[in-house]
């Protein structure tokens, strides 16, 4: 014998105004909640035989006089009980009723009702997850004013506009008659996520049109926030490409080449830092420098470092005087007295045979002079990194090239990578290793420094979570 259907319910307002029929209010209810009409999700027992008859006619719907406890709403696998979902209803007359209603786990959506837009911002709390803007009947001269335009629609959908301005972050349902509905469908337009009719509403059309409306806006926010997300990583990215050096070598016969890898994911950037000049007097000046850390503040400070080398070297200074300026602006630029930097820097001859080297706590160049392996410049006459000693020197030590030679500078995301099982590093001495074993099999410049970069991230079991930077300088 089929279920009895609950009878619909309309929104009842003061010009509507009725006898309410208790009955059919809590038919709606059970109708509406999850698991209505099972008789273990409600907790009615199952009829006993031979009185099927009597009881299919009611089964799933407690008596009228009885409301329905929560717990019987639920079915056995919900689990506990979610926090339920609020309206906020804005409409001119306080009086105007709606019918109950129910969020997905079949918890009663609690109501808050106000007369203009000044409560209705006094009772817009972080907990109300939807609004219902029940807009008053078109006057007369409104709907004479429709066939004037879109402006003249406009104008009469305002206070819906102050809502969404008001609660941007709110879904907006809006409650008008049926007459309406070209309104109804500009509200829409507008942003709202949805209309209603007052004459088809009932309480499970109004629960499931909260339901979607609150769903939907979530949607469209994640969108929105995806979407401009997007644009941001974009932005990042052509801000972070453009900051990476182009090294000035016009008129010298130094070949260049660069390898670089931020540890940050899906960045461009990283503390680590290079560049390479050639000033008027046809000496080439290269550095690379390491900022502690690997965030984009790290980043930053290590290009503005980067700047104010290459025009420091510009204006003449080089070797001590050169990076205690350096240190000066790292001092007045880092966010924390605990941040420092290393760093290399590099002066070759105009006739490219000679060279001055300074060391800021950073690892030493390997040279490759022609016709001999790899060897690892002096370390022993360097300083300490920028930023740790407030009067701290830095000695210029000068190293002969010869005609023909390649001198690599790398950051130590290069020798740090773990290699084998257990915590053992690559270091120096395996570096150079692997660079010899490489130029032995005929690699050069940047072939030279992707093979090797690759081979140390195999070693390394992955990428490398320290940032890379690795420059190369070749006379030939």
């Amino acid at each position: 014998m089929p279920v009895p259907v609950p009878h619909q319910r309309t929104v009842v307002l003061p010009h509507q105004a009725g006898p309410v029929d208790d009955a059919c209010a809590v038919t709606a209810r059970v109708a509406d909640a999850p698991g209505a009409g099972d008789a273990t999700a409600q907790g009615v027992r199952a009829p006993a035989a031979g009185q099927e008859g009597a009881q299919s006619a009611v089964q799933g719907f407690p008596e009228p006089t009885q409301p329905l406890p929560a717990e019987q709403r639920l079915s056995a696998d919900h689990g506990p009980a979610p926090q339920g979902l609020t309206l906020l209803l804005i409409g001119e007359d306080p009086n105007s009723h709606v019918p109950d209603m129910w969020d997905w786990a079949g918890h009663k959506v609690r109501l808050r009702t106000a007369r203009n837009l000044t409560e209705a911002e006094r009772l817009l709390t972080d907990d109300v997850h939807c609004i219902l803007l029940d807009l008053p009947p078109r006057a007369p001269e409104g709907r004479a004013a429709r066939d004037a335009g879109h402006g003249a629609r406009d104008d009469e959908l305002g206070v819906l506009r102050d809502v969404l301005r008001l609660a941007p972050s709110h879904a907006v349902l809006v409650l008008t008659y049926e007459t309406d509905a070209e309104r109804a469908a500009d509200a829409v337009r507008v942003g709202a996520q949805d209309y209603l009719f007052r004459d088809e509403l009932d309480g499970a059309v109004l629960s499931r049109a909260v339901r979607y409306a609150v769903e939907r806006k979530r949607a469209d926010l994640a969108q929105r926030q995806l979407t401009e997300s997007r644009m941001l990583a974009q932005e990042n990215a052509r801000l972070e490409r453009g900051l990476l050096p182009t090294p000035l070598l016009d008129g010298s016969d130094l070949r260049f080449a660069a390898c670089y890898r931020p540890g940050r994911s899906r960045a461009l950037l990283g503390g680590d830092f290079y560049d390479t000049v050639r000033t008027p007097d046809g000496a080439v000046h290269a550095m690379i420098g390491d900022v502690c850390g690997h965030g984009p503040d790290e980043a930053a400070l290590g290009v503005e470092l980067r700047i104010a080398w290459r025009a420091l070297t510009f204006a003449g200074l080089s070797g001590d005087e050169l990076l205690a300026t350096l240190q000066k602006v790292l001092e007045h630029e880092r966010a924390d007295d605990e941040i420092f930097a290393t760093l290399c820097t590099v002066d070759i001859s105009a006739d490219g045979r000679r060279a001055g080297l300074c060391l800021a706590g950073h690892p030493a160049p390997l040279l490759a002079k022609a016709g001999e392996s790899p060897q690892l410049l002096p370390y022993e006459f360097g300083g300490p990194a920028l930023g740790l000693l407030p009067h701290a020197r830095w000695p210029r030590r000068q190293v002969e090239l010869g005609g023909s030679w390649s001198l690599m500078m790398y950051t130590d995301g290069l020798i740090e990578g773990r290699i084998g099982v257990g915590n053992q590093r690559l270091g120096q001495e395996g570096m150079t290793e692997l660079v010899s074993r490489q130029m032995a099999a005929g690699l050069s410049g940047e072939e030279l420094l992707d093979a090797s970069v690759r081979e140390v991230r195999d070693l390394n079991g992955g990428e490398l979570t320290d940032d890379v930077a690795v420059l190369l300088l070749d006379r030939r």
